[in-house]
């Protein structure tokens, strides 16, 4: 097998791996509010990256205080990003969740003009309309109160937030390698959710402890490392399309490891935005 390929076969696990994490904020699997999943998540994420770190002995150098100030920011958008990801999950199934999660190629096309000051295009307003109508056959009655709706707000949430993030590392990562980025943002989001933490007084078993070791070193930590060794070889635009894949392959374990079920204007939904994240990726 070429090194290409190999590098190919990298991306689509660490896909699948983030994938695979939506699974946990179900409740079924991991029974943990929103804010101990993902704690835990970014301590174990912290510390198998710390490892490497200790290893590589490359990513701990010394930064300038901006640039802790830049961590502090990314690593509340990443824990804000998480939560709002969770808690669509527990709110609307894990299809719901990364499905509305995937409007973030809109919301980068709507904010990257802002932090860029590029120009907007008529087909990001186009792409727009055709989420929101993806997101309307998902939901076809709206209703405040009801769990669907609010698990398709938070998912939608996740979505603009992650864009915020992608748009802010576009920036630091020209001056810090993608593994000091990723490794910071975790430890500020783990300093950010300690106090929720430590005042909800929640108690987490032997069995709790070990599922969050593999949320946060399995489909974090080494999700993480993968996608960004098998950049090496594969275009940033190639691996942006692969990504795409994550709300297929999360549903897919969803159905396989959680028996769900998928009605029919989920899969017609869920092909819209899909299509659409797709189209805005390829053409960036």
């Amino acid at each position: 097998m070429s090194p290409h390929s190999r590098h190919l076969l990298s991306i689509h696990a660490a896909v699948l791996l983030f994938g695979f994490a939506g699974l946990f904020g179900d409740g079924r699997i991991l029974p943990l509010s929103t804010s101990a999943l993902v704690f835990g998540r970014v301590v174990f994420a912290s510390g198998a990256l710390l490892l490497a770190a200790w290893l590589r002995r490359d990513i701990l150098r010394p930064i300038s205080r901006r640039s802790i100030l830049a961590f502090a920011v990314l690593g509340v958008l990443l824990a804000g990003h998480w939560m709002t990801f969770f808690q669509s999950v527990k709110m609307a199934g894990v299809a719901l969740a990364l499905i509305t999660f995937t409007t973030f190629p809109v919301f980068i096309a709507f904010l990257e003009p802002l932090f860029f000051r590029e120009k907007l295009h008529g087909i990001d307003v186009v792409r727009a309309a055709l989420a929101l109508a993806g997101v309307a056959i998902l939901q076809p009655h709206f209703e405040l109160n009801g769990r669907p709706t609010q698990g398709i707000l938070w998912g939608i949430a996740s979505g603009g937030t992650f864009a915020s993030l992608t748009l802010l590392n576009r920036r630091f990562v020209q001056q810090h390698s993608s593994m000091t980025i990723v490794l910071y943002q975790d430890l500020f989001a783990a300093a950010v959710l300690l106090p929720f933490i430590l005042t909800s007084k929640e108690v987490f078993t032997i069995r709790d402890t070990l599922l969050l070791a593999v949320l946060g070193i399995l489909c974090t930590a080494v999700a993480h490392s993968l996608f960004i060794a098998g950049m090496s070889s594969v275009s940033a635009r190639t691996a942006s399309t692969i990504a795409c894949l994550e709300p297929v392959y999360g549903t897919l374990l969803a159905v396989l490891v959680l028996g769900d079920r998928l009605p029919l204007r989920t899969v017609l939904g869920g092909l819209l935005i899909l299509g659409v994240a797709f189209h805005a990726t390829v053409k960036r």
